[in-house]
Order: structure tokens, then C-alpha cells, then sequence
């Protein structure tokens, strides 16, 4: 089976993350595709499967390689699905674009722009049937790696060393890799299949925060407010205005950082604002986590002391930061994309994945792109012809892998 029918097949199990539920899964749906996936890879050679209590799916390829004693390859990829768009009910839908504008729903006025696809023409394009995402982030990297793995189940031809497989849950979250055993899962070095285009080698994210903004204000009989309301919603409002506006997602590309509010509720007395802060260098997060105390502290001298309360969480580092001490680990994807005669593309995530999380806890893991892209949403797409890449290309990488040593890494 190819990358792309799994994928078409993976996407219509309902594994949407619950960011409300505090539970690991937070989706009991996702335990469904886990168990499926675990049944499959048993029928691919694939031994020591298992799905523990909290969702993670984990299996061995055994090497192939007489005496093997190289480094042990960990591929790793999420099964849950964003849920900033609806995901359940997934129609996946083949396309065979030709050029011009997609039109993924034409009722719903779903379209992708052709300027998106301008590199596809004449290849064949996976979408929803418009009212859902997709899925492919990060469905597409698990379909690659199970069809690595019957790949080398059915040509014992290609050498490799120990691959372990893992599989993880509310990735989209930030909580995927809380309960990741990292010793139990026993790799050298991994590799997330989760990033976007074909191509893609990353070994940066950004580093990140969230910021937790609560205004606290006066609730008054609006006849009788003069002088004694503070509207906590208008103070929300009067807080986000003193952040940099230039300094959104919506403005800012490349290497630059951001303040993103990404919720907010609450009435008179009390507003409740959720923020992310972004960059690239952490000295940077920090110097925006100190911008969310400073507008506090001005705020609370100007409507009194409590009305503005910030509480910056620490969430991930850049893994740029362990990645570097493990050059081999991106050399050997981009020769790799070089060699197949493609350009590969380094350019950091402006995002977190599996990997930055798992790098920090001793699993250096740098990220591959799958052949997919405007992942949340519901014009995100998946390239089949990038798909097949992707998995040739993850293939021969295992290969090289098992021709390092240990020392090397």
C-alpha cells in the first residue's frame, strides 16, 4: 500500500486533540487508531507493539544487519488532529491539478490559491471535501513511516539497523511528549516526520511561552456606573493595544517572533486573555514575557493594584540548541534530499514539534517534512507525488543511519 492510501484510510478516524480535557488522550477516539495502528504494524513485521494506558504507540523493526551494533533510529509521528478546525467526519477528496485556483468546496468557499500549488502542477492533491481539515498533519508522517516499515518487511534487500516506531497523542496540544518514555523507547537519535513540504530538514523551533492574562474589574448597575465601573473587557482590550500590533503572527515571518492572542473570555468583572510568546532565541521569549509584566504593572497603576494578573508558563526551548551537537543527524537527510536531486530547505519551524520536547529530555530529534502543508484548516492539502518522495527519502536515510557509528551521532 502507498503513503498516500493510508493516508486516505488514516484520516477518517476522528483524532481531534480536546485542549479542555485534562486527560492523556484527551480524545478517547484517538485510543481507536492507535489500536488499529498497532494491529497493522504486527502485520508488517513490526515486533515489541504496544499501545500503553495513556495512548503511545511503540514497536521495533528489528535490523537487519549480521552483529548490528550502530546507533538504534527512532521515527516518530502524532495521531491526533488539530482542533483550531472541525475534524471528524473527514471526506478525503483526490484531486488532479492542472493549475489555477483549487476550489476544495465551492458552498463553503473553500479554495486554495494557485500561487500555494504553483509547484504542483500536473500532480495529484489530496484535500477534505471542505468542511473539515484534512489531517495530514500529522497523518501523512505516520502513513510514511508504516510504509517504511513494509518496505523493509517485504525487500529484506535494503540494510538497516533497529528502528523503533513511536506513535503519540496530543501533539497539537503541546502535551504529546509529557509522558513519552524516552528511556523505555530506547533510541540513539530520532526523527519527527512532521513538518510541511517535502524537502523540509529542520533543526530549529521556536522557543515558546504562554502567557495567562486575567483582569480583574467592577461590576456597577450600568445606570449608575459613572466613575465606580472598570469594564475588564475594555481593560482587555486597552492591554492587548499596548503590545506591539507589528508583532503578531499575522505580520511577522522567518526569524521573527511574536505575541499571538489566542483566546479570550469573560463580562464586566472578569476577562481571561491567552497568549503565546514566540522567538527563536530564548533571551528574546523572555524579554516578551517581561513586555506582558511591564503592561501589567502599568495597568494596575492606572486602574489599581490586582486588576491585571500575568502568569508566564515556560513551554519548550529551541531544540536548535541540542541539535547542534549532533551535526550527522541533518547532514545525512540533506544529502539524502540532494542526491534524490532536490533542494532541500532549512529554514527553522515557526512552530514546536515531538522533537523539540523529546531533544530536551535526551532524544535529539530533528524534523522531516511529509509532502503536506496549510495544516488547521480547512484548505490544508496533501501532495501524493511529495508523499512518495518523502517516504523514498526517509528510506534511504535509515540506511545511512545504520552505516554510523554510535560515536559519530
Amino acid at each position: 500500500m502507498k503513503a498516500y492510501e493510508r493516508l486516505m484510510e488514516y484520516v477518517k478516524y476522528p483524532t481531534g486533540s480536546v485542549e479542555t480535557n485534562e486527560a492523556c488522550p484527551s480524545n478517547p477516539k484517538e485510543f481507536d487508531f492507535a489500536n488499529a495502528l498497532a494491529e497493522e504494524m504486527k502485520g508488517l513485521g513490526v515486533v515489541d507493539v504496544e499501545v500503553d494506558e495513556h495512548c503511545y504507540v511503540m514497536g521495533t523493526i528489528p535490523a537487519n544487519i549480521e552483529n548490528y551494533d550502530g546507533p538504534v533510529l527512532g521515527l516518530i509521528a502524532h495521531m491526533d488532529t488539530s482542533p483550531d478546525a472541525p475534524n471528524e467526519n473527514v471526506k478525503p477528496v483526490m484531486h488532479h491539478y492542472e493549475g489555477g485556483d483549487l476550489v476544495v468546496n465551492e458552498a463553503e468557499g473553500i479554495v486554495i490559491d494557485a500561487a500555494s500549488l504553483e509547484r504542483y502542477v500536473g500532480c495529484d492533491i489530496i484535500t477534505s471535501d471542505g468542511t473539515t481539515l484534512l489531517g495530514g498533519d500529522n497523518k501523512a508522517g505516520v502513513a510514511e513511516i508504516m510504509t517504511l516499515a513494509e518496505i523493509l518487511h517485504e525487500d529484506s534487500s535494503i540494510k538497516h539497523g533497529t528502528i523503533r516506531i513511536g506513535f503519540t497523542p496530543d501533539e497539537e496540544i503541546g502535551r504529546s511528549s509529557d509522558l513519552f518514555d524516552v528511556k523505555k523507547f530506547g533510541a540513539d537519535c530520532a526523527y519527527t516526520i512532521d513538518g510541511d513540504l517535502f524537502g523540509e530538514c529542520q533543526s530549529e523551533t521556536f522557543s515558546a511561552m504562554s502567557s495567562k492574562v486575567t483582569i480583574n474589574g467592577v461590576g456597577v448597575h450600568p445606570g449608575f456606573a459613572k466613575d465606580k465601573m472598570v469594564n475588564s473587557l475594555h481593560v482587555a482590550e486597552e492591554f492587548d493595544d499596548m503590545l506591539p500590533r507589528a508583532e503578531r503572527p499575522e505580520f511577522t515571518c522567518g526569524r521573527e517572533g511574536f505575541y499571538h492572542l489566542v483566546g479570550m473570555s469573560g463580562g464586566v468583572e472578569q476577562t481571561v486573555m491567552n497568549f503565546i510568546l514566540r522567538d527563536f532565541d530564548w533571551s528574546l521569549v523572555e524579554k516578551r514575557a517581561t513586555m506582558m509584566l511591564k503592561t501589567a504593572e502599568f495597568l494596575n497603576h492606572k486602574y489599581g493594584e490586582g486588576t491585571v494578573v500575568v502568569e508566564n508558563t515556560e513551554q519548550y526551548h529551541n531544540m536548535g540548541e541540542i541539535i547542534e551537537k549532533h551535526p550527522k543527524l541533518t547532514e545525512i537527510p540533506l544529502s539524502v534530499i540532494t542526491e534524490m536531486g532536490y533542494e532541500p530547505d532549512v529554514a527553522p519551524i515557526r512552530g514546536g514539534t515531538d522533537g523539540a520536547f523529546l531533544s530536551f529530555k535526551g532524544l535529539p530529534c530533528p524534523n522531516l517534512g511529509p509532502g503536506g502543508s496549510n495544516f488547521h484548516g480547512r484548505s490544508e492539502f496533501a501532495v501524493v507525488q511529495d508523499m512518495e518522495k518523502a517516504t523514498e527519502m526517509i528510506t534511504k536515510v535509515v540506511q545511512k543511519i545504520a552505516e554510523v557509528k554510535k560515536a559519530d551521532l
